[in-house]
């Protein structure tokens, strides 16, 4: 540790790039990533404001267990079905993937294709079991 920190002090040009760096790169994912929603607020929204969740999962792993009244449409394929979810321009929509980690991607493509109020669940259907709350078989 101390000579990291000597390192870090005969170095201070590189230690502030360094620093930049790191900086940037939180700021461009948090630029780029969707608002992310625990599995508490999520089922708040359903309960208040009639959310609906979009399960981009492939239809397998949906099959095995997904989230009651859930949507598929894989991450693969929204482009081509984007029509289906037409109907929930103005609806809370609530993208769930396995880990919470492909959604933020899909909903920023609902995001950019007008839908109003799009979030992602963070930690995905994986944080939905943990807390062993209920899915369909």
């Amino acid at each position: 540790m101390a000579e990291f920190l000597f390192f870090l002090s005969n170095h201070p040009i590189l230690t502030g790039l360094w620093i930049l760096f790191f900086c940037g790169i939180l700021l461009y994912h948090r630029s780029t990533s969707a608002a992310s929603v625990s599995v508490q607020e999520a089922i708040l929204l359903v309960n208040r404001s009639e959310a609906v969740f979009i399960d981009i999962r492939d239809k397998k792993e949906f099959d095995a267990g997904h989230i009651v009244d859930a949507i598929n449409i894989p991450a693969s394929k929204l482009e081509q079905r984007m029509v289906e979810l037409s109907k929930y321009k103005k609806t809370p929509l609530i993208v769930v993937c396995k880990l919470g980690q492909q959604s933020g991607d899909v909903a920023k493509k609902l995001t950019g294709a007008g839908y109003e109020d799009v979030v992602r669940l963070g930690g995905g259907i994986s944080e939905w079991q943990a807390q062993s709350l209920p899915l369909i078989t």
